[in-house]
Protein backbone atom coordinates (compact mmCIF):
# COMPACT_ATOMS: atom_id res chain seq x y z
CA UNK A 1 0.00 0.00 0.00
CA UNK A 2 2.97 2.39 0.64
CA UNK A 3 4.04 1.31 -3.10
CA UNK A 4 1.10 2.15 -4.01
CA UNK A 5 0.58 5.35 -2.69
CA UNK A 6 4.23 6.18 -3.61
CA UNK A 7 3.25 6.00 -7.21
CA UNK A 8 -0.12 7.79 -7.01
CA UNK A 9 2.15 10.88 -5.54
CA UNK A 10 4.64 9.93 -8.78
CA UNK A 11 1.97 10.62 -10.79
CA UNK A 12 1.29 13.69 -9.66
CA UNK A 13 4.11 14.70 -9.69
CA UNK A 14 4.99 13.81 -13.57
CA UNK A 15 1.64 15.89 -14.83
CA UNK A 16 3.58 19.14 -12.09
CA UNK A 17 6.28 18.09 -14.09
CA UNK A 18 5.07 18.52 -17.35
CA UNK A 19 3.59 21.97 -16.92
CA UNK A 20 6.47 23.09 -15.19
CA UNK A 21 9.15 22.62 -17.72
CA UNK A 22 6.68 23.32 -20.54
CA UNK A 23 6.62 27.03 -19.07
CA UNK A 24 10.34 27.24 -18.92
CA UNK A 25 11.17 27.69 -15.65
CA UNK A 26 13.91 25.35 -15.29
CA UNK A 27 15.80 27.53 -17.90
CA UNK A 28 19.64 27.85 -16.96
CA UNK A 29 19.73 31.58 -17.22
CA UNK A 30 16.28 31.46 -14.22
CA UNK A 31 18.35 29.31 -12.15
CA UNK A 32 20.12 31.32 -9.13
CA UNK A 33 22.45 28.93 -8.82
CA UNK A 34 24.22 27.97 -11.83
CA UNK A 35 24.24 32.10 -12.49
CA UNK A 36 27.45 32.80 -14.39
CA UNK A 37 30.06 34.59 -12.77
CA UNK A 38 31.08 36.09 -16.34
CA UNK A 39 29.41 39.34 -17.41
CA UNK A 40 26.80 38.62 -19.84
CA UNK A 41 26.39 39.57 -23.45
CA UNK A 42 23.09 41.32 -25.02
CA UNK A 43 21.33 39.50 -27.46
CA UNK A 44 19.53 40.80 -30.63
CA UNK A 45 15.47 41.08 -29.89
CA UNK A 46 15.29 41.35 -33.71
CA UNK A 47 16.55 40.15 -36.57
CA UNK A 48 17.63 43.63 -38.44
CA UNK A 49 19.27 44.47 -35.24
CA UNK A 50 21.24 41.31 -35.92
CA UNK A 51 22.11 41.83 -39.20
CA UNK A 52 23.58 45.41 -38.60
CA UNK A 53 25.10 44.71 -36.03
CA UNK A 54 24.39 48.48 -34.04
CA UNK A 55 24.77 47.68 -30.75
CA UNK A 56 28.53 47.23 -31.62
CA UNK A 57 28.92 50.71 -33.62
CA UNK A 58 31.57 52.75 -32.31
CA UNK A 59 30.83 56.74 -31.54
CA UNK A 60 32.24 59.46 -30.45
CA UNK A 61 30.90 60.88 -27.63
CA UNK A 62 30.90 64.47 -28.59
CA UNK A 63 30.64 63.88 -31.75
CA UNK A 64 31.79 67.30 -33.93
CA UNK A 65 28.94 68.92 -35.95
CA UNK A 66 29.78 67.72 -39.66
CA UNK A 67 28.58 66.76 -42.84
CA UNK A 68 30.22 66.08 -45.75
CA UNK A 69 29.62 68.12 -47.91
CA UNK A 70 28.22 66.62 -51.82
CA UNK A 71 29.46 65.83 -55.10
CA UNK A 72 33.01 65.27 -55.28
CA UNK A 73 34.43 68.87 -54.86
CA UNK A 74 37.48 69.86 -52.03
CA UNK A 75 36.03 69.89 -48.55
CA UNK A 76 37.99 71.28 -44.95
CA UNK A 77 38.62 68.36 -42.22
CA UNK A 78 39.42 68.45 -38.92
CA UNK A 79 40.82 65.92 -37.33
CA UNK A 80 37.84 65.45 -34.95
CA UNK A 81 35.62 64.61 -37.74
CA UNK A 82 38.61 62.42 -39.60
CA UNK A 83 38.14 60.05 -36.85
CA UNK A 84 34.62 60.37 -36.92
CA UNK A 85 33.88 59.88 -40.40
CA UNK A 86 36.54 56.66 -40.50
CA UNK A 87 34.24 55.31 -37.11
CA UNK A 88 31.13 55.99 -39.35
CA UNK A 89 31.98 54.97 -42.86
CA UNK A 90 35.24 52.50 -42.52
CA UNK A 91 34.75 49.29 -44.77
CA UNK A 92 37.07 46.93 -42.99
CA UNK A 93 35.59 47.96 -39.73
CA UNK A 94 31.98 47.40 -40.56
CA UNK A 95 32.96 43.68 -41.63
CA UNK A 96 34.88 43.22 -37.93
CA UNK A 97 31.64 44.30 -36.25
CA UNK A 98 29.55 41.49 -37.10
CA UNK A 99 32.34 39.04 -35.10
CA UNK A 100 30.80 39.52 -31.72
CA UNK A 101 27.58 38.82 -32.81
CA UNK A 102 28.67 35.45 -34.74
CA UNK A 103 30.42 34.47 -31.40
CA UNK A 104 27.15 35.79 -29.18
CA UNK A 105 24.97 33.12 -31.45
CA UNK A 106 27.06 30.31 -30.66
CA UNK A 107 26.78 31.11 -26.84
CA UNK A 108 22.95 30.57 -27.21
CA UNK A 109 23.55 27.15 -29.22
CA UNK A 110 25.25 26.33 -25.95
CA UNK A 111 22.57 27.41 -23.61
CA UNK A 112 20.07 26.07 -25.93
CA UNK A 113 21.40 22.64 -25.02
CA UNK A 114 19.24 22.97 -21.59
CA UNK A 115 16.04 24.53 -23.35
CA UNK A 116 13.45 22.09 -22.45
CA UNK A 117 12.30 19.63 -25.37
CA UNK A 118 8.81 18.39 -26.14
CA UNK A 119 7.69 15.35 -28.13
CA UNK A 120 5.52 13.16 -29.02
CA UNK A 121 5.12 9.87 -31.15
CA UNK A 122 2.24 7.86 -32.88
CA UNK A 123 2.82 4.44 -33.51
CA UNK A 124 -0.05 2.06 -35.64
CA UNK A 125 0.23 -1.92 -36.77
CA UNK A 126 -1.75 -4.12 -37.93
CA UNK A 127 -1.11 -8.08 -37.87
CA UNK A 128 -3.32 -10.46 -40.07
CA UNK A 129 -2.22 -14.48 -40.09
CA UNK A 130 -3.50 -17.89 -38.93
CA UNK A 131 -3.56 -19.88 -35.80
CA UNK A 132 -3.90 -23.40 -34.71
CA UNK A 133 -6.56 -24.43 -31.87
CA UNK A 134 -4.47 -26.60 -29.39
CA UNK A 135 -7.87 -28.08 -28.40
CA UNK A 136 -9.81 -29.14 -32.34
CA UNK A 137 -6.46 -28.75 -34.02
CA UNK A 138 -8.41 -26.40 -36.57
CA UNK A 139 -6.88 -23.23 -38.09
CA UNK A 140 -8.33 -19.95 -38.11
CA UNK A 141 -7.66 -16.66 -38.62
CA UNK A 142 -6.33 -14.03 -36.48
CA UNK A 143 -5.93 -9.99 -36.42
CA UNK A 144 -4.76 -7.56 -34.13
CA UNK A 145 -4.08 -3.98 -33.91
CA UNK A 146 -2.15 -1.72 -32.40
CA UNK A 147 -1.71 1.78 -31.77
CA UNK A 148 0.55 3.93 -29.51
CA UNK A 149 0.82 7.24 -28.65
CA UNK A 150 2.77 9.11 -26.45
CA UNK A 151 3.69 12.96 -25.57
CA UNK A 152 5.84 15.03 -22.79
CA UNK A 153 8.86 16.89 -22.27
CA UNK A 154 12.73 16.52 -21.33
CA UNK A 155 14.97 18.74 -19.87
CA UNK A 156 18.66 18.58 -18.71
CA UNK A 157 19.81 20.21 -16.35
CA UNK A 158 23.48 21.74 -15.16
CA UNK A 159 23.91 19.14 -12.35
CA UNK A 160 23.82 16.45 -14.68
CA UNK A 161 20.47 15.45 -14.40
CA UNK A 162 17.82 14.37 -17.31
CA UNK A 163 14.24 14.81 -16.19
CA UNK A 164 11.52 13.33 -18.48
CA UNK A 165 7.50 13.08 -18.33
CA UNK A 166 5.37 11.87 -20.12
CA UNK A 167 1.88 10.54 -20.73
CA UNK A 168 1.55 7.58 -22.58
CA UNK A 169 -1.35 5.81 -24.52
CA UNK A 170 -1.95 1.86 -26.22
CA UNK A 171 -4.91 0.22 -27.47
CA UNK A 172 -4.79 -3.06 -28.56
CA UNK A 173 -7.39 -5.13 -30.52
CA UNK A 174 -7.42 -8.14 -31.37
CA UNK A 175 -9.67 -11.37 -32.11
CA UNK A 176 -8.38 -13.73 -29.38
CA UNK A 177 -9.21 -11.14 -26.61
CA UNK A 178 -11.29 -8.44 -25.57
CA UNK A 179 -10.38 -4.67 -26.69
CA UNK A 180 -7.69 -3.25 -24.35
CA UNK A 181 -6.77 0.36 -23.65
CA UNK A 182 -3.93 1.63 -21.13
CA UNK A 183 -2.74 4.58 -20.13
CA UNK A 184 0.36 5.56 -18.03
CA UNK A 185 1.97 9.04 -16.46
CA UNK A 186 5.81 8.50 -16.14
CA UNK A 187 8.10 10.30 -14.20
CA UNK A 188 11.67 9.91 -14.84
CA UNK A 189 15.17 10.77 -13.33
CA UNK A 190 18.82 9.92 -14.43
CA UNK A 191 21.75 11.85 -12.39
CA UNK A 192 24.84 11.62 -13.42
CA UNK A 193 27.02 10.04 -10.57
CA UNK A 194 30.79 11.09 -11.70
CA UNK A 195 31.63 11.88 -15.43
CA UNK A 196 29.18 14.74 -16.85
CA UNK A 197 28.13 15.75 -12.65
CA UNK A 198 27.89 19.44 -11.82
CA UNK A 199 27.41 22.81 -13.39
CA UNK A 200 31.08 23.30 -13.60
CA UNK A 201 31.53 20.56 -16.01
CA UNK A 202 28.17 20.95 -18.03
CA UNK A 203 28.04 24.81 -17.90
CA UNK A 204 31.84 24.96 -19.29
CA UNK A 205 30.41 24.93 -22.98
CA UNK A 206 28.27 28.13 -22.53
CA UNK A 207 31.26 30.11 -19.88
CA UNK A 208 33.57 29.49 -23.20
CA UNK A 209 30.90 31.14 -25.50
CA UNK A 210 31.23 33.95 -23.10
CA UNK A 211 34.63 34.13 -23.33
CA UNK A 212 34.50 33.90 -26.80
CA UNK A 213 31.76 36.58 -27.32
CA UNK A 214 33.74 38.86 -24.93
CA UNK A 215 37.25 38.03 -26.80
CA UNK A 216 35.58 38.94 -30.19
CA UNK A 217 34.77 42.44 -28.36
CA UNK A 218 38.00 43.23 -27.30
CA UNK A 219 39.24 42.10 -30.69
CA UNK A 220 37.12 45.07 -32.33
CA UNK A 221 38.10 47.60 -29.51
CA UNK A 222 41.76 46.44 -31.02
CA UNK A 223 40.85 47.05 -34.12
CA UNK A 224 38.76 50.55 -33.19
CA UNK A 225 42.07 51.75 -31.59
CA UNK A 226 44.22 51.00 -34.51
CA UNK A 227 41.70 52.69 -36.69
CA UNK A 228 41.76 55.78 -34.41
CA UNK A 229 45.15 56.04 -34.51
CA UNK A 230 46.16 55.31 -38.07
CA UNK A 231 43.54 58.01 -39.01
CA UNK A 232 45.09 60.40 -36.40
CA UNK A 233 48.66 59.47 -37.86
CA UNK A 234 47.53 59.73 -41.55
CA UNK A 235 45.98 62.90 -40.64
CA UNK A 236 49.22 64.32 -39.26
CA UNK A 237 51.10 63.37 -41.88
CA UNK A 238 48.67 64.96 -44.99
CA UNK A 239 49.16 67.94 -42.35
CA UNK A 240 53.06 67.64 -42.97
CA UNK A 241 53.43 67.02 -46.48
CA UNK A 242 51.55 70.26 -47.18
CA UNK A 243 53.65 72.31 -44.57
CA UNK A 244 56.70 70.66 -46.31
CA UNK A 245 55.25 71.33 -49.83
CA UNK A 246 54.97 75.42 -48.67
CA UNK A 247 58.64 75.13 -47.84
CA UNK A 248 59.77 73.25 -50.86
CA UNK A 249 58.04 76.16 -53.03
CA UNK A 250 59.51 78.97 -50.74
CA UNK A 251 62.65 77.56 -51.17
CA UNK A 252 62.29 77.11 -55.02
CA UNK A 253 61.41 80.91 -55.20
CA UNK A 254 64.43 81.84 -53.57
CA UNK A 255 66.53 79.62 -55.28
CA UNK A 256 65.17 81.11 -58.63
CA UNK A 257 65.69 84.41 -57.26
CA UNK A 258 69.05 83.78 -56.40
CA UNK A 259 70.03 82.13 -59.67
CA UNK A 260 69.12 85.38 -62.05
CA UNK A 261 70.77 87.24 -59.34
CA UNK A 262 73.71 85.74 -60.06
CA UNK A 263 73.17 85.70 -63.84
CA UNK A 264 72.81 88.82 -64.35
CA UNK A 265 75.90 89.74 -62.16
CA UNK A 266 77.86 87.07 -64.24
CA UNK A 267 76.57 89.03 -67.85
CA UNK A 268 77.93 92.12 -66.27
CA UNK A 269 80.97 90.66 -65.54
CA UNK A 270 81.16 90.65 -61.62
CA UNK A 271 80.79 86.52 -61.68
CA UNK A 272 82.41 84.31 -63.41
CA UNK A 273 80.83 82.49 -65.34
CA UNK A 274 81.54 78.65 -63.35
CA UNK A 275 78.97 80.63 -60.21
CA UNK A 276 75.89 79.91 -62.68
CA UNK A 277 76.41 76.23 -62.26
CA UNK A 278 76.06 76.07 -58.59
CA UNK A 279 72.94 78.07 -58.81
CA UNK A 280 70.86 76.44 -61.58
CA UNK A 281 71.66 72.89 -59.61
CA UNK A 282 70.46 74.47 -56.89
CA UNK A 283 66.93 75.00 -58.83
CA UNK A 284 66.97 71.51 -60.28
CA UNK A 285 67.30 70.05 -56.75
CA UNK A 286 64.94 72.51 -55.39
CA UNK A 287 62.41 71.34 -58.01
CA UNK A 288 62.69 67.54 -57.53
CA UNK A 289 62.08 67.47 -53.98
CA UNK A 290 58.90 69.55 -54.49
CA UNK A 291 57.53 66.75 -56.93
CA UNK A 292 58.76 64.18 -54.40
CA UNK A 293 56.37 65.97 -52.00
CA UNK A 294 53.76 66.57 -53.52
CA UNK A 295 53.02 62.72 -54.57
CA UNK A 296 54.11 62.05 -50.71
CA UNK A 297 50.93 64.08 -50.38
CA UNK A 298 49.19 62.73 -52.80
CA UNK A 299 49.84 59.26 -50.84
CA UNK A 300 48.78 60.60 -48.11
CA UNK A 301 45.67 61.87 -49.17
CA UNK A 302 44.80 58.74 -51.00
CA UNK A 303 45.45 56.91 -47.34
CA UNK A 304 42.81 59.29 -45.67
CA UNK A 305 40.62 59.22 -48.26
CA UNK A 306 40.33 54.95 -47.71
CA UNK A 307 40.31 55.27 -43.72
CA UNK A 308 36.79 57.71 -43.75
CA UNK A 309 35.37 56.39 -46.56
CA UNK A 310 33.38 59.86 -48.20
CA UNK A 311 31.52 58.11 -50.68
CA UNK A 312 31.11 55.39 -52.62
CA UNK A 313 31.23 57.49 -55.94
CA UNK A 314 34.15 59.38 -56.40
CA UNK A 315 35.53 58.74 -52.98
CA UNK A 316 39.14 58.87 -54.04
CA UNK A 317 39.27 61.66 -56.03
CA UNK A 318 38.19 64.18 -53.39
CA UNK A 319 40.91 66.97 -52.15
CA UNK A 320 40.90 67.50 -48.63
CA UNK A 321 41.85 70.59 -47.17
CA UNK A 322 43.65 69.97 -43.25
CA UNK A 323 42.13 72.28 -41.11
CA UNK A 324 43.58 71.21 -37.53
CA UNK A 325 46.75 72.48 -36.35
CA UNK A 326 49.53 70.90 -35.22
CA UNK A 327 50.56 73.44 -32.80
CA UNK A 328 51.75 72.01 -29.52
CA UNK A 329 51.34 73.96 -26.11
CA UNK A 330 52.38 71.62 -23.72
CA UNK A 331 54.29 68.79 -23.24
CA UNK A 332 53.04 65.94 -22.41
CA UNK A 333 54.19 64.21 -19.18
CA UNK A 334 55.79 60.82 -18.98
CA UNK A 335 56.56 60.85 -14.80
CA UNK A 336 53.82 58.60 -13.97
CA UNK A 337 55.36 55.42 -15.87
CA UNK A 338 53.89 53.53 -13.61
CA UNK A 339 50.64 55.22 -13.60
CA UNK A 340 50.51 54.10 -17.64
CA UNK A 341 51.93 50.74 -17.22
CA UNK A 342 48.78 49.86 -14.84
CA UNK A 343 46.63 51.48 -17.51
CA UNK A 344 48.07 49.08 -20.31
CA UNK A 345 47.62 45.95 -18.01
CA UNK A 346 44.10 47.01 -17.60
CA UNK A 347 43.07 48.55 -20.99
CA UNK A 348 45.10 46.81 -23.84
CA UNK A 349 42.63 44.82 -25.78
CA UNK A 350 44.88 41.92 -27.11
CA UNK A 351 46.27 41.88 -23.54
CA UNK A 352 42.54 41.45 -22.26
CA UNK A 353 41.92 38.82 -25.40
CA UNK A 354 44.84 36.63 -24.33
CA UNK A 355 43.63 36.15 -20.50
CA UNK A 356 40.26 35.44 -21.82
CA UNK A 357 41.83 32.88 -24.14
CA UNK A 358 43.71 31.77 -21.21
CA UNK A 359 40.56 30.98 -18.97
CA UNK A 360 39.02 29.05 -21.75
CA UNK A 361 41.58 26.66 -21.76
CA UNK A 362 41.31 26.52 -17.62
CA UNK A 363 37.52 25.58 -18.35
CA UNK A 364 39.08 23.05 -21.02
CA UNK A 365 40.65 21.35 -18.14
CA UNK A 366 37.62 21.19 -16.11
CA UNK A 367 36.15 19.05 -18.56
CA UNK A 368 38.73 16.95 -19.62
CA UNK A 369 39.69 15.73 -16.05
CA UNK A 370 35.90 15.00 -15.73
CA UNK A 371 35.95 13.33 -18.80
CA UNK A 372 38.50 10.99 -16.85
CA UNK A 373 36.27 9.60 -14.52
CA UNK A 374 33.82 6.69 -15.39
CA UNK A 375 30.58 7.21 -16.44
CA UNK A 376 28.13 6.24 -13.49
CA UNK A 377 24.11 7.17 -13.94
CA UNK A 378 21.55 6.56 -11.52
CA UNK A 379 18.52 6.40 -12.98
CA UNK A 380 14.74 6.40 -11.30
CA UNK A 381 11.47 5.43 -13.46
CA UNK A 382 7.66 5.85 -11.93
CA UNK A 383 4.68 5.51 -13.34
CA UNK A 384 1.01 5.13 -12.79
CA UNK A 385 -1.06 3.09 -15.05
CA UNK A 386 -4.83 2.65 -16.05
CA UNK A 387 -6.33 -0.46 -17.86
CA UNK A 388 -9.56 -0.17 -19.61
CA UNK A 389 -11.46 -1.70 -22.73
CA UNK A 390 -11.46 2.22 -23.82
CA UNK A 391 -9.57 5.56 -23.49
CA UNK A 392 -12.17 7.78 -21.18
CA UNK A 393 -12.32 4.51 -19.00
CA UNK A 394 -8.72 4.05 -18.54
CA UNK A 395 -7.89 7.67 -17.48
CA UNK A 396 -10.49 7.51 -15.02
CA UNK A 397 -8.49 4.20 -13.38
CA UNK A 398 -5.37 5.73 -13.03
CA UNK A 399 -6.53 5.95 -9.20
CA UNK A 400 -6.39 2.49 -9.09
CA UNK A 401 -3.39 0.48 -7.37
CA UNK A 402 -1.46 -0.01 -10.59
CA UNK A 403 2.03 0.93 -11.21
CA UNK A 404 5.66 0.65 -12.13
CA UNK A 405 8.67 1.62 -10.26
CA UNK A 406 12.19 1.27 -11.56
CA UNK A 407 15.38 2.05 -10.27
CA UNK A 408 19.67 1.33 -10.96
CA UNK A 409 22.81 1.96 -11.63
CA UNK A 410 24.60 2.22 -14.60
CA UNK A 411 28.15 2.05 -15.19
CA UNK A 412 30.96 2.25 -18.29
CA UNK A 413 34.40 2.60 -18.19
CA UNK A 414 37.24 2.54 -21.11
CA UNK A 415 40.39 0.12 -20.03
CA UNK A 416 43.31 1.94 -20.32
CA UNK A 417 41.23 5.56 -20.72
CA UNK A 418 43.31 6.26 -23.57
CA UNK A 419 41.36 8.76 -25.14
CA UNK A 420 39.82 10.76 -22.12
CA UNK A 421 43.88 11.21 -20.87
CA UNK A 422 45.01 12.59 -24.27
CA UNK A 423 42.54 14.87 -24.33
CA UNK A 424 43.19 15.98 -21.07
CA UNK A 425 46.98 15.65 -21.98
CA UNK A 426 46.50 18.02 -24.91
CA UNK A 427 44.25 20.51 -22.63
CA UNK A 428 46.27 21.25 -19.69
CA UNK A 429 49.16 21.55 -22.56
CA UNK A 430 47.40 24.36 -24.59
CA UNK A 431 46.27 26.14 -20.79
CA UNK A 432 50.04 26.38 -19.94
CA UNK A 433 50.77 27.32 -23.03
CA UNK A 434 48.41 30.15 -22.92
CA UNK A 435 49.22 31.06 -19.65
CA UNK A 436 52.65 31.58 -20.99
CA UNK A 437 51.26 33.37 -24.12
CA UNK A 438 49.76 36.05 -21.38
CA UNK A 439 53.19 36.12 -19.30
CA UNK A 440 54.98 37.20 -22.41
CA UNK A 441 52.80 39.59 -24.25
CA UNK A 442 52.72 41.70 -20.42
CA UNK A 443 56.53 41.42 -21.19
CA UNK A 444 55.52 42.78 -24.62
CA UNK A 445 53.44 45.63 -23.64
CA UNK A 446 56.09 47.02 -20.78
CA UNK A 447 58.41 47.22 -23.51
CA UNK A 448 55.94 49.40 -26.07
CA UNK A 449 54.66 51.68 -23.49
CA UNK A 450 58.36 52.48 -22.02
CA UNK A 451 59.50 52.87 -25.79
CA UNK A 452 56.68 54.99 -26.53
CA UNK A 453 57.13 56.94 -23.34
CA UNK A 454 60.75 57.05 -24.60
CA UNK A 455 59.67 58.16 -28.11
CA UNK A 456 57.11 61.25 -26.63
CA UNK A 457 60.53 62.41 -24.60
CA UNK A 458 62.39 62.57 -27.22
CA UNK A 459 59.84 64.29 -30.03
CA UNK A 460 59.33 66.80 -27.28
CA UNK A 461 62.82 67.65 -27.00
CA UNK A 462 63.89 68.00 -30.56
CA UNK A 463 60.81 70.48 -31.27
CA UNK A 464 62.91 73.07 -28.82
CA UNK A 465 66.30 72.04 -30.59
CA UNK A 466 64.97 71.63 -33.95
CA UNK A 467 64.01 75.87 -33.74
CA UNK A 468 67.35 76.37 -31.86
CA UNK A 469 69.15 74.71 -35.53
CA UNK A 470 66.82 76.75 -38.03
CA UNK A 471 67.44 79.63 -35.80
CA UNK A 472 71.64 79.35 -36.02
CA UNK A 473 70.48 77.95 -39.66
CA UNK A 474 69.34 80.98 -40.73
CA UNK A 475 72.19 82.83 -39.12
CA UNK A 476 74.48 80.91 -41.10
CA UNK A 477 72.75 81.80 -44.62
CA UNK A 478 72.77 85.62 -44.00
CA UNK A 479 76.84 85.24 -43.12
CA UNK A 480 77.38 83.44 -46.22
CA UNK A 481 75.04 85.98 -48.11
CA UNK A 482 77.04 88.57 -46.78
CA UNK A 483 80.61 86.95 -47.86
CA UNK A 484 79.26 86.06 -51.48
CA UNK A 485 78.57 89.98 -51.68
CA UNK A 486 81.94 90.79 -51.08
CA UNK A 487 83.43 87.96 -52.95
CA UNK A 488 84.42 86.18 -50.11
CA UNK A 489 82.50 82.94 -50.81
CA UNK A 490 81.09 81.55 -53.59
CA UNK A 491 77.59 80.30 -54.85
CA UNK A 492 77.70 76.57 -53.88
CA UNK A 493 78.76 77.05 -50.58
CA UNK A 494 76.13 79.75 -50.39
CA UNK A 495 73.51 76.85 -51.94
CA UNK A 496 74.45 74.80 -49.56
CA UNK A 497 74.00 77.23 -46.61
CA UNK A 498 70.56 77.27 -48.38
CA UNK A 499 69.93 73.80 -48.52
CA UNK A 500 71.15 73.11 -44.71
CA UNK A 501 68.54 75.97 -43.53
CA UNK A 502 65.85 73.76 -45.87
CA UNK A 503 66.31 70.72 -43.90
CA UNK A 504 66.22 72.52 -40.75
CA UNK A 505 63.09 73.84 -41.44
CA UNK A 506 61.74 70.57 -42.99
CA UNK A 507 63.16 69.12 -39.33
CA UNK A 508 61.44 72.11 -37.21
CA UNK A 509 57.75 70.81 -38.80
CA UNK A 510 58.89 67.02 -38.54
CA UNK A 511 59.56 67.45 -34.58
CA UNK A 512 56.09 69.21 -33.94
CA UNK A 513 54.01 66.65 -36.12
CA UNK A 514 56.43 63.35 -34.90
CA UNK A 515 55.48 64.42 -31.30
CA UNK A 516 52.05 64.51 -31.93
CA UNK A 517 52.37 60.74 -33.64
CA UNK A 518 54.29 60.14 -30.81
CA UNK A 519 51.40 60.80 -28.10
CA UNK A 520 48.64 59.09 -30.30
CA UNK A 521 50.80 55.82 -30.01
CA UNK A 522 52.06 56.05 -26.64
CA UNK A 523 47.94 56.45 -26.00
CA UNK A 524 47.67 52.92 -28.18
CA UNK A 525 50.37 51.59 -26.26
CA UNK A 526 48.51 51.70 -23.12
CA UNK A 527 45.54 50.83 -24.43
CA UNK A 528 43.81 54.18 -23.35
CA UNK A 529 43.55 56.35 -26.68
CA UNK A 530 39.38 55.78 -27.41
CA UNK A 531 38.53 56.42 -23.90
CA UNK A 532 40.80 59.46 -24.36
CA UNK A 533 39.11 60.33 -27.56
CA UNK A 534 35.48 60.20 -26.32
CA UNK A 535 35.20 56.86 -28.50
CA UNK A 536 32.44 54.42 -26.86
CA UNK A 537 32.44 50.93 -27.63
CA UNK A 538 29.02 49.04 -26.28
CA UNK A 539 28.96 45.72 -24.55
CA UNK A 540 33.18 46.83 -23.81
CA UNK A 541 33.94 46.24 -20.30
Amino acid sequence: MIICRLCKAAAAISCSAVLFLAAGCASVDHMPLFQSQYPETKHADSASEMAGAKIYTPRLEKAPSFELPAGDGPFDLTLEQAVMLALENNADLRVRQFAPRIEGAFEQIERGVYDPELFAEFQYSQQEGTETSRATSEQFNAGRNTMSTAAGVRQRLPLGTVIEASVEHDRDRSDRAPDQSVTRLGLSVTQALLQGFGPAVNLAGVRQAQLDTLASIHELKGFVEALTASTEIAYWRFVLSGQEIAIFKRSLEIASQQRDEIQQQIEVGLLPETEAAAARAEVARRNQALIDARSQMEQYRLRMLNLISPGPEQGLARSIRATSSPRVESAESIDNLDQRLELARRFRPDLAEASLRARQGRLETVVTKNGLLPKLHLFVSLGQTGYAESFSKSVRSLDEDTYDAAAGIRLSHYLGNTTARGRHESAWSRRLQADAAVESLRKIVELDVRLAANEVERTWQQISASAATRALQQEVLSSEKQRFEVGASTALLVAQAQRDLLAARIAEVEAVINYRIARVRLYQAEGSLLERRGVSLAGTP
